[in-house]
């Protein structure tokens, strides 16, 4: 398989040189999405062989994956492996999801922290159990974390998904459409490094954006049941 690493970045100059280098170490192409950083995250990914797509401002993480999806698409990868741009994902974990793949149909493989959740905020825990189990009851599949940034998604489905969303909300939407159009998804046992990791996420709007995806999502599907 043709791969590439897709790393959405905003404002992590200080951490972004390191997760590139371990990253090549698998992979060699590797792409950043700076969306709208203040600081060195562009200039500091370039130097340590990154290809880098940068946003004017800052859109969102969703904007973000749609920017590297289409850079994807383009350049005829087989599949994306996204990981936080943070130092949260263990590059090396990288290799568990190409093996994986490598015997699956699955269209989106993602990473499940939920085994060993130690240092996860007991906040983020709490809803991130409640977030996957409305997620998995729409896809129809069972996804512990769906949450979970660290994910392999084959180009074939970024083709085939019509995505609405531009903020963290994309990731749940990304597993609700694959599912929709008739791909599988499955989890593999992935660690989280909870460090001193700012997470860019607004509690409160970014929490309305999920349920706002999810009652709507839930209409679609008793309306498509009725017929």
């Amino acid at each position: 398989m043709k791969l590439c690493v897709l790393l959405p970045a905003f404002n992590e100059e200080k951490n972004i040189s390191e997760v590139i280098r371990e990253i090549k170490k698998i992979i060699p192409d590797v792409v950043v999405v700076d969306d709208g950083s203040a600081d060195a995250t562009a200039r500091f990914a370039e130097e340590a062989g990154a290809i880098v797509l940068r946003h004017a401002g800052n859109e969102g993480k969703g904007h973000a994956l749609r920017t590297g999806f289409r850079y994807v698409i383009e350049n005829n990868y087989a599949a994306a492996i996204i990981l936080d741009s943070d130092g949260q994902h263990a590059p090396q974990e990288i290799k568990k999801f190409i093996a994986y793949a490598q015997g699956s149909d699955a269209g989106v493989i993602i990473g499940n922290r939920m085994g060993e959740p130690e240092g996860m905020p007991l906040i983020r825990k709490l809803t991130n159990i409640v977030t996957s189990y409305f997620v998995s009851k729409i896809a129809g599949y069972r996804i512990p974390d769906s949450q979970c940034g660290y994910r392999l998604i084959k180009t074939e489905v970024l083709k085939a998904v019509k995505l609405s969303t531009e903020k963290y909300d994309t990731e749940s939407e990304i597993l609700i459409e694959a599912a929709r159009n008739n791909f599988r998804i499955e989890s593999i046992p992935v660690k989280s490094i909870y460090a001193n990791q700012k997470s860019q996420i607004r509690p409160v709007i970014d929490t309305l954006r999920f349920w706002k995806l999810i009652f709507r999502n839930l209409l679609k599907k008793n309306k498509n049941a009725v017929r």
